[in-house]
Formats: C-alpha cells, structure tokens, sequence
C-alpha cells in the first residue's frame, strides 16, 4: 500500500484492523462548528455548556465520528475506498482535550460485490465514546475495479 493508493478488495482478509489517535482540541471544535454550521452553544458557549448534564463543552459527535473516516480514508482499506454507509451510536460526550482513538476492523467482505464491512469504534481512555458499522466499496486489481 502506498499514501496515494489503499488496498485492493484482492488484499483485505477478515480480522485486519487499524486505528488513528488524536487530541480534540479547542480549535478542532471552532474549525468543525465554522465547516459544518453547527453552533451548538453546548460545544462553543463555556458558560452555557456549564448548566447543562455535561458540565462544560463537548465536541461535535460528528467531529468525534469523523477520526472514524480518517482510518477508513488513509489506513483500510485507504485511499480509494468509498463509504456506502455508517451506522454510529453515541455512548459519551467527548470534551476539549480529550485523545480519541478510533478503531476498525473487518468483519465481512463480498468480493463480487467489492464491498467491506467494518466494526468501528471511537473510546477516550478505556470508555467507548461511539460504536457502529461502517459498508465501503474498495477498489479491484481487476481493469475497471
């Protein structure tokens, strides 16, 4: 595998896995609010995040969730995957400064159909802050993936 190509549907097996790691920073948030045009005062506002259950700011789940893209779009399958869908649950906030980790693995692959399945998860320390189940389509060796 190479940065500019991933693994074809010919080199995935059943059982690999993969994670990326980050620090949620303040600017993290700022930068996803500006981007996405949520202004949630729950990730933006100190002191009205202050009164609510989690006492204090919290990141978007969205921007937690999307540590899961960067593993499927740069490690597996990698560049040249394509998302067909994702299911997420969100089981805890993420705040500033939190290091997320998020994992997947592969739990099935239709080679006629050159699509992979993955378990995904995203934790902070030993909590999982997201789970859910990633559908991509990889590409092929064959001409014409």
């Amino acid at each position: 595998m190479t940065q500019t190509s991933g693994y074809t549907i010919e080199d995935l097996t059943e059982g690999m896995e993969a994670t990326f790691t980050k620090t949620i920073s303040d600017d993290d948030i700022e930068k996803f609010a500006q981007v996405s045009g949520d202004n949630n005062p729950v990730h933006l506002d100190d002191a009205y995040a202050c009164q609510t259950q989690f006492g204090g700011r919290i990141a978007h789940g969205m921007l937690s969730a999307s540590l899961i893209s960067a593993v499927i779009g740069t490690q597996l399958p990698g560049p040249g995957a394509i998302y067909m869908s994702q299911s997420l649950r969100f089981r805890a906030p993420v705040k500033p400064g939190d290091i997320a980790t998020a994992h997947v693995k592969i739990t099935t692959i239709d080679a006629v159909k050159k699509r992979v399945t993955l378990a995904c998860t995203v934790t902070v320390g030993g909590t999982k802050v997201i789970d859910g189940e990633a559908m991509v389509m990889v590409p092929s060796k064959a001409a014409g993936n």
